[in-house]
């Protein structure tokens, strides 16, 4: 059953105070105009998406996909450090955001390689960037060299007060995989990446912060018994917080049919079990943010054969229209969704003043009907297992600086 549509001014008041202040009237008049039938949200949070550059623009550049972003609501969008070249010098960012504002028109916000190179061996010049402007540090998805290491590491980014992104993956239990590990990639003959991959990861790290203090964020939990580790780590009062895709919430490795390359995302699509956990995750709070996980490629990256392509999702332009559906379903309230993806993605990001001070609106049409084509999707990578599809719900009109 879905649940109360809220009035206009509920909506309203669900605005931050500096944005009510700040908000333009042709913004509340457009509301009003629509008699309920269109929701106004914040900007926005984006707590995972890559743009594609530095390094690979042959799939995507900050001007696009920051034009892509913009469009679909996003205003602040996080990026993880394995671009090439690494983000790990401190005093090359300044310009990489520059570049995204001005470009694109977004505010990036930068997670720092936590390790030199990414390779899991010693520590990065965390110092530095820090104080380059990154909000947090990250090993990606790349391994570490033994949990020593891990353990010094996190001990020395704790001395920073840098919050650390992880990425939760075993490698010596993932391997070479490339679809969840059941009947689908079984059938199929695909090599399959277990469940217990990302949560014996997650196990470890947990550990770790509960050792050294630091805090924490997980990104794109992908199983129900990560969801389960994430609900005893809260309840044990740990300094961490999760999110997960939204594809997730959508896809399962039913999707992968056919060698379905559109649906080759790592990590990847999980059971309908995982998948109904998730959604339970969401609702009673375990989860706290939906990022896009937004990986834009270029038309010849999905043609090969299904291991052999490139993984990956393009999610800016279904963003909204999937959001929409969750409230739909009954999943989440419009409040709720509010927090999912505008306040609390903020509030982990540690940029919640910046995102008050700079401010800015969202106009969605939830009921508005629209099909998936390469003309109707804005960023540069037209690569998704929704392609073709009728969808409901879409950004209408932004109202940012």
């Amino acid at each position: 059953m879905s649940k109360p549509k809220p009035s206009n001014e509920q909506l309203i008041n669900l605005l931050p105070e500096s944005f009510k202040k700040a908000l333009p009237s042709t913004a509340i008049d457009k509301l009003n105009a629509h008699d309920g039938e269109h929701w106004l949200l914040p900007p926005l949070v984006d707590l995972c998406a890559r743009l594609r550059e530095p390094g690979q623009q042959q799939h995507g550049t900050l001007a696009s996909e920051g034009r892509a972003a913009r469009a679909n609501g996003f205003l602040h969008v996080v990026v993880p450090p394995d671009t090439t070249p690494i983000l790990e010098n401190g005093s090359l960012l300044k310009g990489l955001r520059e570049r995204a504002l001005e470009d694109g028109g977004i505010y990036l916000h930068i997670l720092g390689a936590l390790t030199e190179g990414l390779r899991g061996e010693n520590p990065s010049n965390i110092a530095g960037l820090k104080k380059g402007g990154c909000i947090a540090v990250s090993n990606a998805r790349r391994p570490f060299a033994n949990d020593l290491v891990l353990l010094r590491t996190l001990e020395y980014a704790a001395t920073f007060g840098m919050k650390v992104f992880f990425y939760p993956d075993e490698p010596s239990l993932s391997g070479q995989g490339v679809a969840h590990e059941g009947y689908i990639a079984s059938y199929h003959g695909l090599q399959g990446i277990p469940w217990i991959a990302e949560t014996v990861a997650l196990s470890t790290q947990l550990l770790m912060v509960e050792e050294t203090g630091i805090a924490a964020h997980f990104s794109q939990l992908s199983c129900k018994s990560s969801i389960e580790l994430m609900r005893w780590a809260k309840d044990k009062g740990l300094p961490v917080t999760c999110d997960v895709a939204m594809h997730q919430l959508y896809l399962t490795d039913d999707n992968l049919e056919g060698f379905n390359a559109q649906a080759y995302v790592l990590p990847p699509l999980r059971s309908n079990t995982d998948q109904q956990a998730i959604r339970l995750g969401l609702t009673d709070g375990t989860i706290d943010a939906i990022c896009s996980h937004h990986e834009p490629l270029n038309s010849t990256a999905k043609k090969a054969p299904f291991a052999e392509s490139t993984p990956g999702i393009s999610n800016f332009d279904t963003f909204m229209a999937l959001a929409c559906q969750l409230v739909h379903d009954g999943v989440l309230s419009t409040t709720q969704l509010i927090d999912k993806i505008c306040l609390n993605p903020a509030r982990i990001a540690g940029i919640s003043e910046q995102y008050e001070q700079i401010g800015g609106a969202v106009l969605v049409n939830p009921n508005l009907e629209w099909q998936v084509t390469t003309q109707t999707m804005l960023s540069n990578g037209k690569n998704t297992p929704f392609f073709n599809q009728q969808m409901q719900g879409r950004v209408v009109e932004t109202f940012f600086v």
